[in-house]
């Protein structure tokens, strides 16, 4: 696997940090060309509007990453949005026939450290059978073991008091 930082994308939600991943040379990380590739799409611009809220409203302000809403298992990573009809409190999240999966993964499973990264189109029962997003979800797994990796081995670090993944030597700046 080619390197690639991971970084902050957003850090203003009062319950999560999210972070993506971007390749070493690129100009865009990974989950800004997802938003920005189909909310370019005239039949996909409502739903990535709603994936867009679900993640930093739902689980952003409101909830958190909780188990509840990061219960689509895909291997390494979980997909955006969740699957089912999940309650919270008084809200009620259920997206059946989602067209769009974003990839992401929870920080040792901890609720407020997010990493998002691309998706596609879900056209067919199974990842392995949608064309093109079957490719995001192998890069998914992929970043997601190198970012297990580095924490296993205390090359990257969480620091949970300011909510933020640090690097060994403790500063943000990451490549992995």
């Amino acid at each position: 696997m080619n390197i690639f930082a991971l970084e902050v994308w957003d850090d203003e939600a009062s319950k999560c940090t999210f972070y993506t991943v971007r390749w070493q040379d690129a100009e865009e990380n990974e989950t800004d060309k997802f938003f920005d590739k189909y909310y370019a799409m005239p039949e996909f611009k409502q739903v990535t509007q709603e994936l867009l809220s679900f993640i930093l409203d739902s689980i952003g302000e409101d909830c958190g990453a909780v188990d509840a809403l990061f219960n689509r298992f895909e291997k390494e990573v979980v997909g955006l949005p969740n699957k089912g009809k999940v309650v919270l409190g008084e809200i009620v999240f259920i997206y059946p026939n989602f067209p769009l999966r974003l990839y992401a993964l929870r920080i040792n499973n901890r609720s407020d450290l997010v990493v998002l990264f691309n998706g596609g189109v879900k056209s067919a029962q199974t990842n392995q059978q949608s064309k093109g997003l079957y490719i995001k979800w192998l890069e998914a797994c992929q970043f997601a073991n190198r970012i297990e990796d580095a924490l296993r081995t205390k090359e990257i670090t969480v620091d949970a008091k300011n909510r933020n993944i640090l690097n060994s030597d403790g500063s943000q700046e990451i490549f992995l």
